[in-house]
C-alpha cells in the first residue's frame, strides 16, 4: 500500500523476503541495484541490500529512503506501475 501511495519514479516494489537468486536471475549480468525504504527508521533497505549482496549482485542503498527523497523536493510517482522520471 505504501508503494502504491508513493514511490521512487522508476522504482519496482520488491520486499527483501522476495528476494532469489531465481528471481534476481531474470536482471541483466551487471544491473545495478538500487534498494530504499520509508526512511532511516526502517530496515528494509539493509535488509534486501544484504541479500543482494549475498547473492553477489552490485547493490546500493539509497540514504534517507522514501523521506529523504521528499526532503529533496524530488518527484514521486504512485499506482501499481513504477512510473517514470520526467524533467
Amino acid at each position: 500500500q505504501a508503494y502504491e501511495r508513493r514511490h521512487v519514479p522508476g522504482a519496482l516494489h520488491l520486499p527483501h523476503r522476495e528476494i532469489s537468486a531465481e528471481r534476481m536471475g531474470k536482471w541483466p549480468s551487471g544491473t545495478l541495484f538500487v534498494v530504499y525504504c520509508a526512511g532511516p527508521h526502517c530496515n528494509g533497505a539493509d535488509r534486501a541490500a544484504f541479500k543482494l549482496a549475498s547473492l553477489s549482485l552490485p547493490v546500493k542503498i539509497m540514504i534517507g529512503g522514501i523521506s529523504g527523497w521528499q526532503d529533496e523536493d524530488l518527484p514521486f510517482a504512485s499506482g501499481k506501475e513504477p512510473g517514470v522520471l520526467r524533467p
